[in-house]
């Protein structure tokens, strides 16, 4: 039985609205096809939290430890937002810690010994950063070099760099207030309330938006439930953090009060949100998932691949440039050690254990943020219950692996099911 179609609509075909079953029904599907993302990264996070939770509820659950938990992972998650990049072209960069310790000394022996003010020294750093992802991409694209030998000469050579800025071992203190606030400070805490409470309504307003405008030109649009749930779960993961840490949470609170979110914790969200702009919403972005999933059709499709590449790597220095400065001012001093030890084997963990392929072609920003929670949890929990430095590289170690073994089955299983 057939039903005929007059009036405007006529000649049109109907296509079927998305439900809120369909949606979740197409997720499972996705997940069981292989296309898991950051589930396994979330599904960590929780059950890590409620082990330390359980474990040392007055300690690890308090706001104080909280808050610490955000100023211990910024830097590594700043360094593994630009990995991301350059990992889904299938590249490493494995000089992308000391290239942060280099940003780092740079800022802190133009404030220091140079006496600059900061809107002077952080730019230099930034600018470091930006020169040494342009060689190392250089080289890698024009030259030919393999990134794994490029970036590896880099990091034994950004050691020496460092040494020479440090004049072989000077430990440099900082105490420009703007640079120490940056993983120090807090912000006020109607401040934080009033920035949580805008980002979920501009959250809730492009959502909003989108659909309006998909729908207006006759586009299939996520389910309202779907989008409403979205929203609700943002508000919560926003609003309770913000209302633990609005409380005080210092030991002597008449000498010092701590209360407010963490100003580095604005930065990070702002600066997370402009990449996962770039990557989802941009032709650049399309360009470097197209590089990174079959390089000589993208070459065939007139991608410009060399400067794609070149790119990555300008981003992922340029990031950890970004990490070396909140570093040094968590640390409020620089020293030959800055951006060396397990800096960029816990970034580029982070950008694996959250999602990012190692194979390329496959990855968000948000991975990092995720996989940088993991490792700052890791390192926190098993510290406030006495672990040794040997167990939490250990473990740390094993959960990388295991993140990879998941990522490489989950390809397999893609493959597997034609959705790769």
């Amino acid at each position: 039985m057939s039903t005929t179609t007059t009036g405007p609509t006529a000649g049109k075909v109907q296509v079927a609205k998305p439900t809120v079953a369909s949606h979740v029904n197409d997720y499972i599907g996705r997940v069981r096809g292989g296309d898991i993302g950051s589930l396994a990264a979330v599904l960590g996070l929780i059950v890590l939290c409620l082990v330390f939770g359980i474990a040392r509820p007055d300690t690890f659950l308090s706001a104080l430890n909280f808050s610490n938990l955000f100023s211990q992972g910024a830097a590594v998650i700043f360094i593994a937002m630009g990995l991301v990049f350059v990992l889904l072209l299938g590249e490493i960069d494995l000089s992308a810690g000391f290239a942060s310790g280099v940003s780092g000394a740079v800022m802190a022996v133009l404030l220091t010994n140079k006496g600059w003010p900061w809107y002077g020294a952080i730019p230099a750093a930034l600018v470091t950063g930006l020169a040494i992802g342009f060689l190392l991409g250089f080289l890698v694209a024009k030259v030919g070099i393999p990134s794994f030998v490029v970036t590896l000469a880099a990091f034994l050579g950004f050691q020496g760099v460092l040494l020479v800025l440090l004049k072989e071992g000077t430990n440099i203190s900082i105490t420009d207030s703007f640079t120490l606030s940056l993983a120090r400070g807090n912000m006020p805490v109607w401040l934080s309330w009033v920035l949580a409470i805008v980002g979920i309504a501009a959250y809730a307003l492009l959502n909003f938006i989108k659909i309006r405008g998909r729908a207006s030109r006759g586009l299939p649009t996520e389910p309202i439930g779907i989008v409403l749930a979205k929203i609700v779960g943002l508000a919560l993961v926003v609003l309770i953090p913000t209302a633990i840490l609005s409380q005080e949470r210092a030991i002597n609170p008449a000498i010092n009060s701590l209360k407010g979110v963490p100003v580095v914790v604005p930065i990070l969200a702002v600066v997370a949100v402009i990449w996962t702009f770039v990557l989802g919403r941009t032709t650049y972005g399309r360009h470097v998932y197209a590089v990174g999933g079959n390089t000589e059709a993208a070459r065939r499709a007139g991608i410009p691949v060399d400067r794609i590449r070149i790119s990555v790597f300008v981003i992922g220095s340029f990031m950890a440039a970004i990490g070396g400065i909140v570093a040094v001012s968590r640390a409020s001093s620089v020293d030959p050690r800055t951006g060396g030890s397990n800096v960029l084997l816990y970034a580029v963990a982070a950008a694996v254990i959250g999602g990012t392929s190692l194979f390329g072609g496959k990855g968000r920003v948000i991975d990092a943020v995720l996989g940088g929670t993991v490792i700052a949890v890791i390192d926190n929990g098993m510290g406030l219950m006495n672990f040794s430095s040997g167990t939490k590289f250990i473990f740390t170690g094993a959960v990388l692996l295991l993140a990879a073994g998941v990522d490489a089955l989950s390809r397999r299983r893609a493959a597997a099911t034609g959705n790769r």
